[in-house]
């Protein structure tokens, strides 16, 4: 299949550096930006296939009752160095533009179960340590920023994106560590849900395994044109999560190019075609190696 993501653009925002932080009082992890990090913005559809690679093996890391907690903290703060956060702020509501509003309404999701809450306690979830600076008037929700350029120039920039869009790229935006590790659980194992479902499962358990996968939903982006050196679809992604589970998405049904595990590293890669079962030449012949050597000492 041709790169479904050839002509087409998003942009989203990264930093140069995070942190894991404590919050003293609840004794919640959350990774958020370094102090003093710079924003960076960049087009998560430019290598979106890896970028989602990267996502199943994180989760795949997650979910191994081999992995060490030092392991997980690596891979997860690994993807957010590299990809930025999630965008869990907008991704739970049913609507990114519920700064206009006194209550966020909420998707049925594995964070929290209220299906409404106050905006401002909704606020507190992601800006445990420093809350923005909100003033509400009659002609509606504006945000106060002061004493950082940065923010500033990064704010002005983003202006055209929903308000709660915009504050989760500021400097203060927190995400909690073990929500992070819950979502990369869930992609590792629709991945897994799909590869047993058509691989090596009796038709008794498939109901199961199609329910599972109808679980695998979220809020469609918007999309629009522009009319670049070429016609350019450009996504308008109110989370990189959505952003990303868009994507998974396209690649589960691409069946020329469909994603494997390495029969050797056990590591996600996806397949220059549908019988590959080695992620690299290299892997494969470790892999023969390996049994070869087996055979002998049998």
């Amino acid at each position: 299949m041709k790169n479904i993501f050839e002509h087409t653009r998003s942009s989203w925002v990264k930093y140069s550096e995070y942190d894991f932080v404590q919050d003293e009082d609840s004794g919640q992890v959350y990774i958020m930006p370094a102090s003093d990090a710079k924003p960076q913005f960049f087009n998560p559809l430019e290598n979106a296939e890896q970028m989602v690679i990267d996502a199943l093996n994180v989760g795949l890391t997650c979910m191994s009752e081999e992995s060490t907690d030092e392991d997980k903290e690596t891979g997860v703060f690994s993807f957010v160095s590299e990809y930025g956060l999630l965008g869990l702020m907008t991704a739970l509501p049913t609507t990114p533009q519920f700064m206009d509003y006194d209550a966020v309404y909420l998707t049925k999701n594995q964070y929290i179960k209220a299906e409404t809450m106050s905006t401002e306690d909704y606020l507190n979830i992601f800006f445990p340590f420093e809350m923005p600076d909100i003033i509400k008037n009659k002609n509606g929700t504006m945000w106060s920023i002061e004493g950082d350029r940065d923010m500033m120039a990064l704010a002005m920039t983003m202006d055209s994106r929903p308000m709660a869009v915009n504050m989760e790229f500021q400097r203060e935006y927190a995400e909690r560590y073990d929500w992070l590790v819950k979502q990369f659980k869930d992609w590792a194992f629709i991945f897994f849900t799909t590869t047993m479902y058509y691989d090596n499962l009796d038709n008794d358990n498939k109901d199961l395994y199609r329910q599972a996968m109808a679980c695998f939903d979220g809020i469609a982006p918007t999309y629009h044109i522009e009319l670049l050196d070429k016609p350019t679809l450009v996504w308008d992604f109110h989370s990189l999560l959505l952003g990303i589970q868009m994507m998974f998405s396209f690649i589960l049904v691409n069946g020329q190019n469909p994603l494997r595990i390495c029969k050797h590293c056990g590591t996600i890669f996806k397949a220059s075609r549908p019988s590959a079962v080695f992620c690299s030449p290299q892997c494969k012949n470790r892999y023969n190696v390996y049994k070869s050597r087996s055979k002998h000492k049998g």
